[in-house]
Protein backbone atom coordinates (compact mmCIF):
# COMPACT_ATOMS: atom_id res chain seq x y z
CA UNK A 1 0.00 0.00 0.00
CA UNK A 2 1.14 3.31 0.00
CA UNK A 3 -0.82 7.13 0.16
CA UNK A 4 -1.81 9.92 -1.59
CA UNK A 5 -1.62 14.12 -0.76
CA UNK A 6 -4.67 16.30 -1.26
CA UNK A 7 -3.61 19.63 -1.23
CA UNK A 8 -6.52 22.16 0.80
CA UNK A 9 -7.88 25.01 -1.04
CA UNK A 10 -8.90 28.27 0.00
CA UNK A 11 -11.21 29.15 3.12
CA UNK A 12 -10.81 27.45 5.87
CA UNK A 13 -6.86 29.48 6.63
CA UNK A 14 -6.69 30.59 10.18
CA UNK A 15 -3.38 31.93 11.98
CA UNK A 16 -2.91 29.08 14.23
CA UNK A 17 -2.80 26.07 11.08
CA UNK A 18 0.19 24.35 10.65
CA UNK A 19 2.17 24.99 13.97
CA UNK A 20 5.17 23.14 13.64
CA UNK A 21 5.57 24.59 9.99
CA UNK A 22 9.79 26.04 10.20
CA UNK A 23 10.40 28.72 8.59
CA UNK A 24 12.26 27.69 5.71
CA UNK A 25 13.30 29.66 2.79
CA UNK A 26 9.59 28.52 0.78
CA UNK A 27 8.54 30.26 3.90
CA UNK A 28 10.64 33.25 3.34
CA UNK A 29 9.58 33.67 -0.42
CA UNK A 30 6.02 33.21 0.71
CA UNK A 31 6.69 36.59 3.29
CA UNK A 32 8.31 38.33 0.39
CA UNK A 33 5.49 37.96 -2.08
CA UNK A 34 3.15 38.82 0.57
CA UNK A 35 4.88 41.82 2.10
CA UNK A 36 4.48 41.12 5.86
CA UNK A 37 7.07 39.45 8.38
CA UNK A 38 4.51 37.62 10.54
CA UNK A 39 1.26 36.12 8.38
CA UNK A 40 0.08 34.60 11.53
CA UNK A 41 -0.66 38.16 12.47
CA UNK A 42 -1.35 39.32 9.01
CA UNK A 43 -3.82 36.56 8.83
CA UNK A 44 -5.61 37.38 12.23
CA UNK A 45 -6.71 40.69 10.14
CA UNK A 46 -9.93 39.32 8.68
CA UNK A 47 -10.03 42.11 5.94
CA UNK A 48 -6.69 40.79 4.98
CA UNK A 49 -7.07 36.88 5.47
CA UNK A 50 -10.23 37.37 3.13
CA UNK A 51 -8.51 38.75 0.16
CA UNK A 52 -7.92 36.06 -2.78
CA UNK A 53 -4.42 37.19 -3.60
CA UNK A 54 -3.38 37.15 0.07
CA UNK A 55 -5.50 33.58 0.31
CA UNK A 56 -3.70 32.10 -3.13
CA UNK A 57 -0.62 33.59 -2.29
CA UNK A 58 -0.24 32.37 1.63
CA UNK A 59 -1.89 28.76 0.66
CA UNK A 60 0.45 28.02 -1.89
CA UNK A 61 3.63 28.70 0.35
CA UNK A 62 2.42 27.08 3.20
CA UNK A 63 1.59 23.75 1.57
CA UNK A 64 4.21 23.80 0.02
CA UNK A 65 7.00 24.09 2.76
CA UNK A 66 4.69 21.79 5.05
CA UNK A 67 4.80 19.57 1.65
CA UNK A 68 9.12 20.28 1.72
CA UNK A 69 9.40 19.30 5.43
CA UNK A 70 7.61 15.79 4.82
CA UNK A 71 8.96 14.73 1.79
CA UNK A 72 12.42 13.85 3.03
CA UNK A 73 10.95 11.53 5.76
CA UNK A 74 8.68 9.47 4.35
CA UNK A 75 8.34 7.52 0.07
CA UNK A 76 7.04 9.39 -3.15
CA UNK A 77 3.05 9.43 -2.96
CA UNK A 78 1.05 7.38 -4.99
CA UNK A 79 -1.44 10.29 -6.22
CA UNK A 80 -1.74 13.56 -6.11
CA UNK A 81 -4.37 15.82 -6.09
CA UNK A 82 -5.44 19.37 -5.12
CA UNK A 83 -8.55 21.33 -4.63
CA UNK A 84 -9.09 24.24 -6.30
CA UNK A 85 -5.77 27.10 -5.94
CA UNK A 86 -4.50 24.01 -4.20
CA UNK A 87 -3.76 22.77 -7.32
CA UNK A 88 -0.36 25.21 -7.87
CA UNK A 89 0.95 23.29 -4.74
CA UNK A 90 0.14 19.91 -6.05
CA UNK A 91 1.12 20.14 -9.70
CA UNK A 92 4.58 21.37 -7.46
CA UNK A 93 4.92 18.69 -5.37
CA UNK A 94 4.20 16.29 -8.84
CA UNK A 95 7.52 17.83 -10.06
CA UNK A 96 5.59 19.92 -12.93
CA UNK A 97 6.92 23.50 -11.53
CA UNK A 98 9.73 24.51 -8.59
CA UNK A 99 8.74 26.61 -5.21
CA UNK A 100 9.91 29.44 -7.14
CA UNK A 101 7.84 29.59 -10.21
CA UNK A 102 4.31 28.22 -7.66
CA UNK A 103 4.92 31.41 -5.97
CA UNK A 104 5.03 33.59 -8.79
CA UNK A 105 2.07 31.69 -10.24
CA UNK A 106 -0.32 31.86 -7.36
CA UNK A 107 0.26 35.83 -7.54
CA UNK A 108 -0.78 36.17 -11.29
CA UNK A 109 -3.37 33.97 -10.66
CA UNK A 110 -4.99 35.62 -8.01
CA UNK A 111 -4.40 39.08 -10.35
CA UNK A 112 -5.64 37.70 -12.77
CA UNK A 113 -8.84 36.89 -11.36
CA UNK A 114 -9.53 39.71 -9.26
CA UNK A 115 -8.96 41.70 -12.59
CA UNK A 116 -12.00 39.74 -14.13
CA UNK A 117 -14.15 40.08 -10.82
CA UNK A 118 -13.94 43.78 -11.01
CA UNK A 119 -15.95 43.82 -13.86
CA UNK A 120 -18.13 41.04 -12.47
CA UNK A 121 -17.87 40.81 -8.79
CA UNK A 122 -19.40 37.41 -7.54
CA UNK A 123 -18.96 34.72 -4.85
CA UNK A 124 -19.73 31.18 -3.77
CA UNK A 125 -22.34 29.03 -2.08
CA UNK A 126 -21.76 25.79 -0.66
CA UNK A 127 -25.21 23.88 -1.23
CA UNK A 128 -25.97 20.06 0.29
CA UNK A 129 -29.16 18.14 0.25
CA UNK A 130 -30.33 19.21 -3.18
CA UNK A 131 -31.30 16.09 -5.79
CA UNK A 132 -30.14 16.72 -9.27
CA UNK A 133 -33.46 17.68 -10.55
CA UNK A 134 -34.01 20.52 -7.85
CA UNK A 135 -30.65 21.52 -7.91
CA UNK A 136 -30.82 22.69 -11.69
CA UNK A 137 -34.17 24.30 -10.99
CA UNK A 138 -31.43 26.28 -8.59
CA UNK A 139 -29.14 26.62 -10.82
CA UNK A 140 -31.63 27.86 -13.47
CA UNK A 141 -34.31 29.98 -11.34
CA UNK A 142 -30.81 31.63 -9.99
CA UNK A 143 -28.70 32.27 -12.40
CA UNK A 144 -25.90 30.45 -11.19
CA UNK A 145 -22.87 27.35 -12.47
CA UNK A 146 -22.38 24.94 -10.79
CA UNK A 147 -18.20 25.82 -9.38
CA UNK A 148 -17.28 22.73 -7.38
CA UNK A 149 -19.23 18.94 -7.19
CA UNK A 150 -17.79 17.20 -4.27
CA UNK A 151 -20.13 14.43 -4.26
CA UNK A 152 -23.89 13.39 -5.53
CA UNK A 153 -25.78 15.52 -3.42
CA UNK A 154 -22.57 18.25 -2.16
CA UNK A 155 -21.50 20.74 -4.91
CA UNK A 156 -20.20 24.65 -4.55
CA UNK A 157 -22.37 27.24 -6.64
CA UNK A 158 -21.25 30.27 -7.53
CA UNK A 159 -22.08 33.28 -9.83
CA UNK A 160 -22.53 37.32 -9.40
CA UNK A 161 -22.91 38.74 -6.41
CA UNK A 162 -26.57 39.80 -6.40
CA UNK A 163 -27.74 36.38 -7.43
CA UNK A 164 -25.95 35.02 -4.22
CA UNK A 165 -28.30 35.92 -1.46
CA UNK A 166 -31.95 35.04 -3.74
CA UNK A 167 -29.90 31.63 -4.31
CA UNK A 168 -29.72 31.30 -0.51
CA UNK A 169 -32.72 32.01 0.23
CA UNK A 170 -34.23 29.18 -2.80
CA UNK A 171 -32.39 26.94 -1.81
CA UNK A 172 -33.52 26.95 1.75
CA UNK A 173 -36.78 26.87 0.88
CA UNK A 174 -35.96 23.58 -1.37
CA UNK A 175 -34.44 21.81 1.89
CA UNK A 176 -31.03 22.61 1.44
CA UNK A 177 -28.45 23.42 3.89
CA UNK A 178 -26.61 26.35 2.22
CA UNK A 179 -23.45 28.48 3.31
CA UNK A 180 -21.80 31.42 1.82
CA UNK A 181 -17.87 30.95 1.42
CA UNK A 182 -15.16 33.12 2.23
CA UNK A 183 -14.40 33.96 -1.16
CA UNK A 184 -14.83 37.43 -3.11
CA UNK A 185 -14.66 35.64 -6.95
CA UNK A 186 -17.39 33.51 -8.84
CA UNK A 187 -14.25 31.05 -9.18
CA UNK A 188 -14.66 28.09 -11.33
CA UNK A 189 -17.71 29.37 -13.37
CA UNK A 190 -17.89 31.08 -16.66
CA UNK A 191 -17.82 34.33 -14.94
CA UNK A 192 -13.95 33.94 -14.88
CA UNK A 193 -13.45 33.49 -18.54
CA UNK A 194 -11.24 36.13 -18.69
CA UNK A 195 -9.16 35.47 -16.11
CA UNK A 196 -8.64 31.44 -17.58
CA UNK A 197 -7.42 33.01 -20.67
CA UNK A 198 -5.33 35.65 -18.69
CA UNK A 199 -3.73 33.17 -16.93
CA UNK A 200 -3.68 30.77 -19.98
CA UNK A 201 -1.37 33.38 -21.64
CA UNK A 202 1.07 33.56 -18.68
CA UNK A 203 1.87 29.77 -18.33
CA UNK A 204 2.25 29.74 -22.24
CA UNK A 205 5.64 31.67 -21.19
CA UNK A 206 6.41 29.44 -18.13
CA UNK A 207 8.86 26.52 -18.49
CA UNK A 208 6.66 23.39 -17.30
CA UNK A 209 7.88 19.57 -16.68
CA UNK A 210 5.52 16.23 -17.14
CA UNK A 211 4.59 15.30 -13.42
CA UNK A 212 7.11 12.72 -11.90
CA UNK A 213 3.81 11.10 -9.73
CA UNK A 214 0.67 10.38 -10.60
CA UNK A 215 -1.09 13.72 -10.77
CA UNK A 216 -4.69 14.49 -11.04
CA UNK A 217 -6.26 17.64 -12.28
CA UNK A 218 -9.76 19.24 -11.34
CA UNK A 219 -10.48 19.55 -14.95
CA UNK A 220 -8.71 17.25 -17.44
CA UNK A 221 -8.26 13.99 -14.98
CA UNK A 222 -4.58 12.75 -15.15
CA UNK A 223 -1.68 15.17 -16.09
CA UNK A 224 0.69 13.36 -18.29
CA UNK A 225 2.77 15.93 -20.20
CA UNK A 226 3.56 19.74 -19.56
CA UNK A 227 0.98 20.72 -22.23
CA UNK A 228 -2.00 19.15 -20.81
CA UNK A 229 -0.69 20.04 -17.21
CA UNK A 230 -0.15 24.37 -18.82
CA UNK A 231 -4.30 23.63 -19.93
CA UNK A 232 -5.10 22.25 -16.68
CA UNK A 233 -4.26 25.34 -14.63
CA UNK A 234 -6.00 27.82 -16.91
CA UNK A 235 -9.24 25.58 -17.27
CA UNK A 236 -10.11 24.98 -13.51
CA UNK A 237 -10.41 28.57 -13.17
CA UNK A 238 -13.54 29.01 -15.39
CA UNK A 239 -14.66 25.84 -15.09
CA UNK A 240 -16.09 23.37 -13.04
CA UNK A 241 -13.58 21.71 -10.08
CA UNK A 242 -14.30 17.70 -10.24
CA UNK A 243 -13.33 17.00 -7.16
CA UNK A 244 -15.83 13.45 -6.77
CA UNK A 245 -13.90 12.54 -9.85
CA UNK A 246 -10.38 13.27 -8.16
CA UNK A 247 -11.43 10.90 -5.46
CA UNK A 248 -12.31 8.43 -7.66
CA UNK A 249 -9.82 8.22 -9.58
CA UNK A 250 -7.35 8.39 -6.35
CA UNK A 251 -9.17 5.43 -4.94
CA UNK A 252 -8.44 3.73 -8.10
CA UNK A 253 -4.93 3.96 -7.39
CA UNK A 254 -5.50 1.59 -3.96
CA UNK A 255 -3.74 3.91 -1.73
CA UNK A 256 -3.76 2.89 1.95
CA UNK A 257 -4.23 6.21 3.64
CA UNK A 258 -4.67 10.27 2.63
CA UNK A 259 -2.88 13.01 3.79
CA UNK A 260 -4.45 16.32 3.49
CA UNK A 261 -1.49 19.17 3.38
CA UNK A 262 -3.03 22.85 4.06
CA UNK A 263 -5.36 24.03 6.81
CA UNK A 264 -8.41 22.46 8.14
CA UNK A 265 -9.53 18.93 7.92
CA UNK A 266 -11.73 19.59 5.07
CA UNK A 267 -10.74 17.28 2.57
CA UNK A 268 -9.55 14.56 5.14
CA UNK A 269 -13.28 14.49 6.24
CA UNK A 270 -14.74 14.20 2.75
CA UNK A 271 -12.51 11.06 2.36
CA UNK A 272 -13.62 9.93 5.38
CA UNK A 273 -17.30 10.07 4.71
CA UNK A 274 -16.59 9.03 0.75
CA UNK A 275 -14.05 6.30 2.11
CA UNK A 276 -14.17 5.04 5.15
CA UNK A 277 -12.13 1.87 4.92
CA UNK A 278 -9.03 3.76 4.04
CA UNK A 279 -8.15 6.96 6.38
CA UNK A 280 -7.27 10.15 5.35
CA UNK A 281 -5.67 12.68 8.55
CA UNK A 282 -4.96 16.46 8.02
CA UNK A 283 -1.38 18.36 8.38
CA UNK A 284 -3.49 20.05 10.65
CA UNK A 285 -3.87 17.22 13.12
CA UNK A 286 -0.19 16.88 14.08
CA UNK A 287 1.95 19.05 16.06
CA UNK A 288 5.40 17.93 13.96
CA UNK A 289 6.52 16.92 10.21
CA UNK A 290 8.04 13.69 12.37
CA UNK A 291 5.09 12.86 13.79
CA UNK A 292 3.14 13.21 10.30
CA UNK A 293 5.81 11.25 8.65
CA UNK A 294 5.23 7.95 11.28
CA UNK A 295 1.61 8.21 10.63
CA UNK A 296 1.67 7.94 6.73
CA UNK A 297 5.06 5.28 6.88
CA UNK A 298 2.78 2.94 9.51
CA UNK A 299 0.28 2.59 6.51
CA UNK A 300 3.04 1.60 4.19
CA UNK A 301 3.85 -2.06 3.60
CA UNK A 302 5.72 -1.71 0.52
Amino acid sequence: MSFALLFSGQGHQHPAMLPWLADDAVMQAMRAHLGVEDWRLALADAAWAQRNDNAQILLTGLSLAAWGQIAPLVAQPAAIAGYSVGELAAFSAAGVMDTTTALALAQQRAAAMDECARGAPGGLLAVSGLPVDKLQALLEQAGLAIAIRNGIDSVVVGGPVAALAPAQTLAALAGAHCTPLRVSVASHTPWMQGAADRFSSTLASVSLRPPAATLYSNAADRIRDAASAAHALAAQIATTVRWDECLENIMARQVGCVLEIGPGQALARMWNQRYPGIPARACDDFRSAAAIAAWLNSHDDR
